[in-house]
C-alpha cells in the first residue's frame, strides 16, 4: 500500500513491466490523442483514427517491454497515474528496422501512417546529440491525476535513472505542444531545433545529465 500524509496518499516512483502493459497503453493513449504531432501523423480528419492512435502507442510500448528497455511510473494509492518509456543511450533504436513492429503496424494503424510515422521518426534520429543520450519516447499522466505536480516528479525520476547511468550524456524528448515548453525548460531542457509536422512544430529537447559522485 501507498504511504500516506495527512490521509493524502504519497506518490512513490516504481520500476515497470510487461505485466504493466495495458494500464502504460490506457495513460499513454489519453496523453497522445489529442497531440498535434500524433493529430497529423495518424491522419484524425479521417475514420478511425483513434484506432490507430490505439495501435501505434500498443505497439511501440510492447516494442520497447521487449527490448527490455526501463519503463518507470507514479503509484498512488495503488493506482498507476503515470508513466514514462526511456531508451538507453546504446539502442538508438531505427524502427525501419524492427521488422516485427512495421508488420504489426501496417495491419493494425495501416501504411500510410507507418510510413509518415517512420518518416517523422528518421528525421527525429537524425536530430539526436553526440555523444549518445537516453531518449524519452514515451510520457504521460493519467487526465485525472495532471497539475498535481505528479508530471514533475516522474521527469525528475527519469533523469535520476539517465544520470546513473555512465553510457549516456543527457536526454532527449520531443513535443508538438507549446504549453509544455514552459516546464521542460524549468527542468532544464533546451532547444535542439523543430521539425515542421504538418501545421505544426515539434519541438526537440535535450539536457546534459553525469552521474553523481
Amino acid at each position: 500500500m501507498s504511504s500516506t500524509t495527512n490521509n493524502k496518499p504519497e506518490p512513490i516512483i516504481v520500476r515497470l513491466d510487461v505485466s504493466a502493459l495495458n494500464e502504460v497503453k490506457s495513460i499513454l493513449y489519453d496523453a497522445y490523442r489529442n497531440e498535434p504531432t500524433f493529430r497529423y501523423l495518424f491522419n484524425h480528419r479521417q475514420p478511425g483514427y483513434d484506432q490507430r492512435v490505439r495501435a501505434t502507442i500498443r505497439e511501440l510500448a510492447r516494442l520497447y517491454f521487449d527490448l527490455d528497455q526501463e519503463a518507470v511510473g507514479v503509484l498512488v494509492d495503488d493506482t498507476l497515474v503515470a508513466v514514462a518509456l526511456i531508451g538507453d543511450p546504446d539502442l538508438r533504436l531505427n524502427l525501419a528496422n524492427q521488422a516485427g513492429w512495421r508488420l504489426r503496424m501496417v495491419l493494425t494503424a495501416g501504411f500510410a501512417s507507418t510510413r509518415r510515422y517512420l518518416e517523422y521518426h528518421r528525421r527525429l534520429r537524425a536530430m539526436l546529440p553526440q555523444p549518445l543520450a537516453h531518449q524519452l519516447p514515451l510520457m504521460g499522466v493519467n487526465p485525472k491525476y495532471q497539475n498535481r505536480g505528479y508530471g514533475r516528479l516522474l521527469l525528475k525520476a527519469v533523469q535520476r535513472l539517465c544520470a546513473d547511468n555512465p553510457r549516456g550524456g543527457g536526454l532527449v524528448l520531443d513535443t508538438g505542444n507549446n504549453r509544455y515548453l514552459p516546464f521542460y525548460e524549468s527542468e532544464g531542457f533546451r532547444s535542439l531545433g523543430k521539425m515542421r509536422v504538418g501545421d505544426s512544430l515539434d519541438h526537440i529537447l535535450y539536457r546534459e545529465m553525469h552521474s553523481s559522485p
